[in-house]
């Protein structure tokens, strides 16, 4: 029995011994996993913090993208080039427009004018907004190659389109005809009236309107031109008023025919120096020279009424304008009057609406698909007189210059698209006065042609 119990010591040592190593083995490797585990968590906090900064870095460029706003926009449509923010409230335009012109005569023995092809307007269009309230508007001449400064203004209207102040350089706001764009004209030259209308002149104007053209009024001061002239200086101290006024009282109506029917009024007032303005045909014939040494002198006033109206194809304007100049020569003085008027009327043969603005071809000329654009008749009779005062004080000489001018035009206009326009006018002008003897100037009859290019 001694040998059994001494087999089960051995036995229960050994049994030990055995154990205590496989223990032993399992803590070593518990140890060496955990370590493993260790490592695989460091380097996820490594990833983690990768992670963390990829995504402040996103956050970094989003904030600075936010900053910054919007990226501009910059292209071309359909009223020119134009580079503009995101919300339009910073946008430049460039755009203009191109006049190829030819004038071919009748009887023009007086100023011995020839038959010619000329570029009669080439014009580019710098204008755009500031801020969402400050317009500007910049438009060179480079006909007749020389440059020419027609526009240049700013406009503020920080109190929207009721109450705005323009100054610069811009269009008197008088004569009807003369503030219709020239790219829009029926005619390829104004009518007699714009004679006696003051083009281009430096000052400051008060404008507005009210519900989108229901009610229009322009108040202006300026330097003071003479009749039809521009100018960019100012040789003495007097200035000018201009003002007009100008509503479509059924524009808001439900009766059609009159929506577009507009009707006003300008004038203008003011003392001023210098020399008077002689006066043109359509052809461009000096029909009236004032003598040599005639000088305005003190007070003059313009007025008149004027309307358009437009129903469907129909158009028609009219404006009736007194020129009131005071004129000195050697020592005379006297009142002038000089009177204009014209009516013209407008037909668009393929159905498009007649509009001051000029006509928008429902079908633009493509010869592959067949559309023609828009055709447009126009007719319009004019007059011009001057009153027998300037012939009595010696102001101007009745073998030389007519005493009254009568113009009838006839034309036919193409719109092949929104910026391409052909013309074609005849115009015959008859004369009271203005030759030897007391005899009438000879009957001027003047065809002219327009090629105009306009974006």
């Amino acid at each position: 029995m001694e040998w059994v119990k001494r087999a089960a010591a051995i036995g229960a040592a050994v049994g030990a011994l055995f154990g205590a190593g496989v223990a032993r083995a399992v803590d070593d490797a518990v140890l060496q996993r955990l370590e493993e585990l260790e490592d695989e968590v460091q380097s996820m906090n490594g990833l983690q913090q990768e992670v963390q900064l990829l995504k402040r870095r996103l956050e970094v460029k989003e904030e600075a993208e936010a900053a910054k706003g919007p990226g501009p926009l910059i292209g071309a449509g359909l009223d020119g080039f134009f580079l503009s923010s995101a919300d339009r409230k910073w946008i430049v335009k460039l755009r203009g427009y191109a006049q190829s012109d030819s004038r071919w005569y009748g009887a023009d023995e007086d100023d011995a004018l020839s038959d010619a092809f000329l570029l009669r307007r080439v014009r580019p269009i710098f204008e755009g907004a500031l801020a969402g309230w400050i317009d500007f508007r910049l438009m060179p001449d480079f006909a007749n190659s020389s440059l020419v400064l027609q526009d240049a203004y700013a406009n503020l209207r920080p109190f929207g389109a009721l109450a705005q102040l323009q100054a610069g350089k811009f269009k008197a706001p008088f004569g009807l005809e003369r503030l219709q764009s020239g790219t829009a004209l029926h005619f390829i030259e104004r009518g007699l009236p714009t004679q006696l209308a003051p083009n281009r002149d430096l000052g400051v104007q008060l404008w507005g309107d009210w519900r989108g053209g229901l009610l229009t009024y322009q108040l202006a001061v300026m330097n003071g031109v003479a009749d039809g002239a521009s100018t960019e200086t100012d040789s003495n101290d007097a200035k000018e008023i201009v003002g007009r006024i100008f509503a479509k009282p059924f524009q808001e109506t439900t009766f059609e025919p009159l929506q577009n029917f507009g009707i006003g009024a300008a004038f203008s007032w003011g003392h001023q120096n210098g020399t008077p303005s002689d006066y043109r045909t359509a052809g461009q014939q000096r029909f009236f020279r004032w003598a040599s040494n005639s000088e305005l002198d003190s007070g003059r006033w313009r007025a008149g009424p004027q309307l358009y109206w437009s129903w469907g194809p129909f158009g028609l304007l009219g404006e009736y304008y007194i020129s009131d100049n005071t004129v000195q020569r050697s020592g005379d003085e006297g009142d002038v009057d000089v009177h204009s008027w014209q009516l013209a009327t407008t037909y668009v043969l393929t159905g498009e609406n007649a509009s001051f603005n000029g006509v928008l071809p429902r079908e633009p000329f493509s010869p592959g698909s067949g559309g023609f654009g828009a055709i447009e008749l126009a007719a319009r009779y004019g007059e011009l007189t001057v009153d027998d005062e300037a012939f009595d004080l010696g102001f101007a000489s009745a073998s030389s210059s007519a005493e009254q001018a009568r113009e009838v035009t006839g034309g036919v206009n193409w719109y092949l698209n929104r910026w391409l326009k052909l013309q074609l006018d005849y115009s015959r002008t008859w004369f009271e006065g203005g030759a030897p003897d007391g005899e009438d100037r000879d009957t001027e009859h003047f065809v002219a042609t327009r090629l105009q290019l306009a974006y």
